[in-house]
């Protein structure tokens, strides 16, 4: 293990928890309009204490080159989308969520078509929900090699595939990055975000892949399920006394939120966020939020060595 790392890297885990997601594929015939349908698709989901989902786009495609193809030959964006586990109506819930953002979302971009990236079984027939849309003009049909439906609109027709998968995932994986100014906080939070955005089978869900929030689980207030991390506050550092856990000479922390198909992609995007941000000139530490297993029992360690094998 190098000084940089032992240093600056606190021995401790992230405390991650399961989650049920779907994914799916966006298409649109440029740039500019997949940007557009990504942005509506995976609006006001940053986190599940108040959103219905946590939407990210995994990565995007450029329609042709050997492991970028899409189904039409258009440009996409593979998109994840994640609800807790731990909800007793997790399944019902994320068919609600897919039915709403890509009836609402997707359909109404100009030029969007939508396709399945999970075969699974089961699976939702969310294909023929949408489809409703056509209001009797919709027609089923074999395209670009799926079996999906046709819905008539103003702007041509837009087609999205029958079936759409759902498995087990991970949500919650996450660092802290404790700085000496704000700026070198959000320095270091930008390259880990870049590393693990680049990583396969993880989205970032925050606005730039970024959260200054850093939420504990709890309230003393009764109509909240989280609030600020108080004793985290730069700020509050003098008020709280003892009481903060602020290190001396921090003055700003930002953090990362990963979620991911397993455990292991979204271990292997923490440690890829960690390599990238141990450069930062500024940095004084980089830890994580955990709750004592309080929030879920999915761990990851931030010394690989600690880690258990998948």
């Amino acid at each position: 293990m190098s000084q940089d790392r032992q240093s600056l890297v606190e021995d401790t885990y992230a405390e991650a928890f399961r989650s049920i997601y779907a994914e799916i594929l966006v298409t649109a015939r440029d740039r500019t309009w997949l940007d557009h349908c990504c942005h509506a698709v995976t609006g006001h989901a940053t986190s599940t204490i108040m959103c219905d989902s946590e939407v990210g786009v995994v990565k995007f495609l450029d329609g042709k080159s050997a492991g970028e193809e899409t189904p039409d030959g258009r440009v996409g964006a593979v998109i994840q989308v994640h609800v807790p586990r731990f909800r007793k109506d997790r399944v019902e819930h994320l068919e609600r969520v897919l039915l709403a953002r890509i009836s609402q979302n997707v359909l109404t971009c100009p030029t969007a078509r939508c396709f399945n990236r999970l075969d699974t079984d089961p699976y939702f027939k969310l294909g023929r929900k949408v489809a409703f849309f056509g209001d009797g003009h919709q027609f089923r049909d074999q395209r670009y090699g799926t079996l999906g439906w046709v819905v008539p609109t103003m702007g041509g027709e837009f087609y999205l595939t029958r079936r759409f998968g759902f498995r087990d995932g991970v949500m919650g994986g996450n660092l802290w990055f404790m700085a000496t100014s704000e700026d070198a906080s959000i320095d270091a939070a930008e390259r880990a975000a870049a590393a693990a955005n680049a990583c396969d089978d993880c989205v970032l869900t925050f606005p730039g892949g970024v959260a200054s929030s850093a939420s504990k689980a709890g309230s003393r207030y009764s109509f909240l399920i989280a609030s600020t991390y108080a004793e985290y506050c730069p700020t509050l550092k003098e008020k709280l006394g003892q009481a903060s856990r602020v290190p001396e000479g921090v003055k700003s922390i930002m953090e990362i939120v990963i979620n991911g198909s397993s455990l292991d992609a979204v271990a292997q995007a923490t440690y890829a966020a960690i390599d990238a941000a141990l450069p930062t000139p500024g940095l004084v530490r980089i830890t994580a939020g955990n709750y004592g297993g309080r929030l879920g029992k999915s761990f990851i360690y931030l010394y690989p060595e600690r880690q258990p094998k998948p």
